[in-house]
């Protein structure tokens, strides 16, 4: 009689842990979603600043046309990237960044439109907004490598799986936004 007790004490104890751990697990998916969540509302931020900032240096620096539009390009391009894509908006984003630089390069042979006030301000709202998309996606990464770090855990990994938990992207920064902008006139 007391082995029955025993093995339904250890059933009961089995049961309530993995809906414990399945709780956990739920609460750190939908952390991920979030973070995410939270990217995406900072780069939909940069995404409608950049046709200001465009045409603010299209008054200044016409012959640079080039320049302008793979900045359009880039933007239209990140924009459509698909939302829940992490790799794909990574890699759009990344772009971007890159055409960002090319276009601030080339605003540095334009005192004055250096001095405009418009564009300065464009582009102080546009650092603002790159720092929380820097720090959205710090917190997005901390939040997959916890998540993914639990479910890689012994007994979590027994019952990650079959409960439908299965590892997370991380929104990884290319090789392109480390290397300097190449200016070219």
């Amino acid at each position: 009689m007391n082995g029955i007790y025993l093995l339904v004490a250890f059933v009961a104890a089995l049961l309530f842990y993995s809906f414990m751990l399945y709780n956990k697990l739920v609460r750190m998916k939908n952390r991920i979603d979030n973070a995410w969540a939270q990217v995406k509302v900072q780069l939909k931020r940069r995404w409608d600043l950049i046709p200001n900032l465009v045409s603010t240096v299209k008054g200044y620096a016409a012959h640079e046309s080039q320049t302008l539009e793979a900045v359009t390009a880039a933007r239209n391009a990140a924009a459509g990237s698909g939302a829940n894509d992490i790799a794909r908006s990574a890699q759009a984003e990344n772009a971007l960044t890159a055409s960002l630089r090319q276009l601030f390069a080339v605003a540095e042979s334009y005192p004055d439109l250096k001095a405009n006030e418009n564009f300065l301000a464009l582009q102080k709202e546009l650092t603002d907004t790159e720092n929380k998309i820097s720090y959205a996606r710090q917190f997005y990464n901390d939040s997959v490598m916890t998540y993914d770090t639990a479910i890689q855990l012994f007994p979590a990994n027994l019952l990650s799986g079959p409960f439908g938990f299965p590892p997370r992207e991380y929104f990884e920064i290319d090789k392109v936004e480390e290397e300097p902008v190449k200016v070219e006139f």
